[in-house]
């Protein structure tokens, strides 16, 4: 790798895990907010779900374009917004004025990326590196962002609960978090700026052979494979949205009473085991392919997620959830490596763009659901088993539609 690829390597990486960590320290305290300022669970998952519409339609307009207008210019774009979202998320109570801070801020309530940020990072890392490299580097992308994740999480638990015991009100304590926020979005515009040119699809050598019109979700001729997918993924999503970690703090929360302090220890372990998970996806990969790797290891866990609601104990939900995230994530850099390799360099940011958008609708329809069903002290564990059964379906329609499309390194 020459030396500006491994410059644009180590920016993307620090980008990667400065967002994360600002996602994990707010996915913890996020429902918490919002009940501690009065909305009641109805609003809780309206604003949820506008939040996810929105995330989708702002992120799908910036990706299907990113390779046009320039993948540097759209990565400033989307950290002003993070600016503006985070702020506007500490100042306001209105209703109205949180779903859109929430929107244009892209917000997440899962502690995993929304936004135009992954598509485009992950289009320029397929890039810069080698095709034979590229599912080990998207595995430690991977690593790199849950990790921090983990340390927002417990940062945000721990920094919440401090604040109360210093007198501080629960909402202004949350508050403090989305202004952590809003400067984490700041660091990301000055990353952004320290990105070379090489990035960009302008820098690819020019072949003789006429690209496809890209049409107008900048796909061009893998339009088909990439919108097979993008359904496919978009139910996955449905079943997760019914578990966001926001949801699953709220559940622990009232289940078992636990503090934030504590809910920040869970994350931290659940982000760490969930990072950790994706290094093993690797050579499991290259032994038996990535579309069997995506669908073999995300079974059982999807398994293990609908036992958490039937542990007796706090001790013994938390070490089955952590079971679960222990190998629910080596679908993640499996998948995002199948998409940049089927594609074609010119169209990887719109096709991440695509699927990742399909991904946040298919979340965004569950809180509408799963809010009111976490209110209710006899339905409360029915987003659990909601979760599972929709990815083993996904799994297993994945398995069946994709197992004979290989990517070039498999053929």
């Amino acid at each position: 790798m020459n030396p500006t690829a491994a410059a644009d390597l180590r920016v993307l990486f620090a980008s990667r895990m400065v967002r994360l960590f600002a996602c994990g320290l707010l996915a913890v305290v996020l429902v918490l907010h919002l009940t501690a300022i009065g909305l009641d669970a109805g609003q809780v998952g309206l604003l949820l779900t506008l939040t996810f519409l929105g995330d989708a339609a702002i992120s799908l307009w910036l990706t299907t374009r990113a390779d046009r207008w320039g993948r540097r210019a759209t990565l400033r774009i989307g950290a002003a917004l993070m600016v503006l979202g985070g702020a506007g998320m500490a100042l306001t109570n209105n209703f109205t004025l949180l779903v859109l801070a929430a929107t244009i801020g892209v917000i997440s309530p899962t502690g995993a990326e929304v936004g135009p940020f992954l598509a485009v990072e992950q289009a320029c890392l397929a890039h810069v590196i080698p095709g034979r490299e590229r599912t080990r580097l998207f595995a430690w992308y991977h690593v790199a962002g849950f990790s921090m994740s983990a340390l927002g999480a417990l940062a945000g638990g721990a920094l919440a609960h401090g604040l109360q015991l210093r007198g501080w009100s629960a909402p202004d304590s949350y508050r403090a978090l989305f202004w952590i926020f809003a400067a984490c979005g700041g660091s990301l515009a000055q990353l952004s700026l320290r990105l070379g040119r090489e990035v960009e699809i302008a820098a690819e050598p020019q072949h003789a052979a006429p690209a496809a019109e890209p049409g107008a979700l900048g796909l061009g001729a893998s339009q088909g494979l990439v919108l097979r997918l993008s359904a496919l993924f978009a139910l996955d999503s449905f079943g997760g949205g019914f578990c966001v970690q926001a949801f699953v703090a709220f559940w622990f929360h009232q289940k078992f009473g636990v503090s934030e302090a504590t809910l920040g220890g869970i994350f931290f372990g659940t982000n760490l085991l969930a990072g950790l998970s994706a290094l093993a996806a690797v050579p499991i990969a290259r032994r038996f392919g990535l579309v069997n790797t995506m669908v073999w290891t995300h079974l059982p866990s999807s398994v293990l997620l609908m036992l958490v609601p039937l542990m007796p104990t706090l001790g013994a939900a938390v070490v089955v959830f952590w079971l679960r995230n222990s190998i629910s994530q080596m679908d993640v850099p499996t998948r995002q490596s199948y998409i940049n390799a089927v594609v074609p360099p010119a169209t990887r940011s719109a096709a991440n763009g695509v699927t990742t958008t399909a991904k946040q609708l298919g979340t965004a329809v569950a809180p509408l659901i799963a809010a009111p069903l976490l209110s209710s002290v006899a339905l409360m564990s029915l987003p659990f088993w909601i979760c599972g059964g929709a990815k083993i379906t996904y799994d297993l329609l994945l398995w069946r539609a994709f197992r004979r499309v290989k990517p070039p390194e498999e053929t």
